[in-house]
């Protein structure tokens, strides 16, 4: 097998993807599992994957696609490959990254959950204000 393949980081929230993409008949391998096992549950979620591809007007069929994904749920884990995906693809060729940018598939979304702080109850709620 040739080790033609292009690596790209997706990260959202606490989730970490390294994806890598190479030719190949249209696999889509998430930890070890194809990607509709994996996200079994949601439809929508397997949809969000390849939406880098749609938005291209390129055939999934023709990459193999690696993942190796750690941290997060669902949602923030499908966000971090996408975003890897992208990533990839732009290395593949850089004429994919306007096209991706307008779709808005490049940015990494910087929310992330606010540390508890002492004396509070979260990161912000105070404790109930009792009159007496």
């Amino acid at each position: 097998m040739a080790d033609n393949y292009f690596y790209a980081l997706g990260r959202r929230k606490s989730a970490t993807a390294r994806v890598r993409l190479a030719g190949g008949k249209g696999e889509l391998t998430i930890n070890g599992e194809p990607a509709s096992e994996y996200f079994a549950a949601s439809k929508y979620l397997q949809h969000e994957l390849i939406k880098p591809f749609t938005v291209l007007e390129i055939d999934p069929d023709k990459y193999k696609v690696t993942v190796k994904v750690v941290g997060g749920g669902h949602a923030s884990q499908v966000d971090a490959i996408r975003l890897g995906i992208s990533k990839a693809l732009v290395a593949l060729n850089e004429d994919y990254r306007g096209t991706l940018k307008r779709a808005e598939l490049l940015g990494r979304d910087p929310r992330e959950k606010e540390r508890k702080k002492f004396g509070l109850r979260g990161a912000r709620k105070k404790r109930q204000f009792t009159k007496r």
